[in-house]
């Protein structure tokens, strides 16, 4: 009986030790995504208006509190896509679209869309645009009228030595939208014209290189400069507004940056789908908010007025990675 007694013991503990082990591994399966999904973290280098619209929509539709939303500067969120893969924290990032391709082909880091976006454009399977952005020339009517100086129709028009000391462009290494700018000037001039053209607009500039991509349209707002390069809609939007400004559609061409939205591949199964209909929500939902800020059609049925339609739409003529804004950094360095 001592023995068999001794037995059962031993047969109870290592059956408490199996199911403790079971239970161990069923917790790992859950954090797997087998059970209820974790909150969904967003990464985003969207501005303010962006990262409103997309938590209006989310919290409309019934995530509020399912989310954490974290903005950081489109530098620093792309060092992490770069250097951490799919090991980032992230679970939906929204993020300039170069960024996410270049991403994609180091780490092969997110997953396919599951879901229909219906863009006008074609994009990867695996990313859909939020939001678009599109690079002017905008001036302050009333400083151009008292300096006595003409309607400029281009940028190479703004290396002339009338506007010395009186143009702003925001710089390429701290802003984005300057990348607009230089995309424009290599397209239509080539490298070894438009280092010239960029040295002497960059002289012209003086201290009115801006590290905002917003910082051209503050100073010409204020009279501080007379000409500026930067977000067309911005200066549509302050023409409408009754202030002295309007914009100009350059003849090298208006150029487009897309901010887009991917989902991270992720062994929790159950927050990836999260993160995956929250993507599908933010698109389908989001957009009649995000296209009043940033008038860009890029789905099917969207429509913008004839006001914010560029008026010499281009594309640079090979595909935008990180690899190839880097390239256009040392451009701009060499111009200086």
């Amino acid at each position: 009986m001592k023995k068999i007694r001794k037995s059962l013991m031993l047969y109870f503990i290592l059956a408490a030790m199996v199911m403790s082990l079971s239970g161990c591994g069923q917790s790992n399966n859950n954090d797997a995504g087998a059970a209820t999904p974790q909150k969904v973290v967003i990464y985003t280098n969207a501005d303010k208006e962006a990262v409103d619209a997309m938590q209006n929509s989310l919290n409309a539709a019934g995530y509020e509190g399912k989310y954490v939303l974290q903005t950081m500067g489109t530098s620093e969120l792309g060092g992490k896509l770069i250097a951490e893969g799919d090991k980032i924290e992230a679970n939906l990032v929204t993020m300039s679209s170069y960024f996410i391709d270049s991403a994609q082909k180091q780490h092969n880091m997110f997953v396919d869309l599951d879901f229909d976006t219906k863009t006008l454009g074609k994009y990867p399977a695996y990313y859909t645009p939020i939001l678009a952005n599109t690079g002017a020339i905008f001036v302050n009517t009333q400083v151009l009228t008292e300096k006595g100086l003409p309607m400029p129709k281009s940028i190479k028009d703004l290396t002339k030595d009338e506007y010395k000391g009186l143009v702003s462009i925001p710089n390429i290494m701290n802003s984005s939208t300057a990348w607009l700018l230089l995309q424009a000037i290599i397209s239509e001039y080539g490298e070894v014209e438009g280092k010239e053209i960029l040295h002497k607009l960059i002289e012209n500039c003086g201290p009115h290189i801006e590290a905002s991509g917003s910082g051209p349209i503050k100073k010409v707002r204020i009279g501080e400069v007379a000409v500026g390069f930067g977000l067309r809609h911005q200066a549509v939007a302050d023409k409408a507004a009754g202030k002295p400004i309007d914009y100009i559609d350059p003849i090298e061409g208006n150029y487009t940056l897309t901010e887009s939205i991917a989902v991270v591949k992720k062994e929790d199964t159950a927050t990836t789908k999260l993160a995956m209909e929250m993507a599908k929500v933010i698109i389908e939902k989001a957009r009649p908010e995000l296209i009043k800020s940033y008038p860009v059609a890029l789905y099917q049925g969207e429509s913008i007025t004839d006001l914010n339609k560029a008026g010499n739409p281009k594309t640079f003529n090979e595909p935008l990675t990180v690899e190839l804004l880097m390239a256009h950094q040392a451009f701009f360095k060499a111009a200086q």
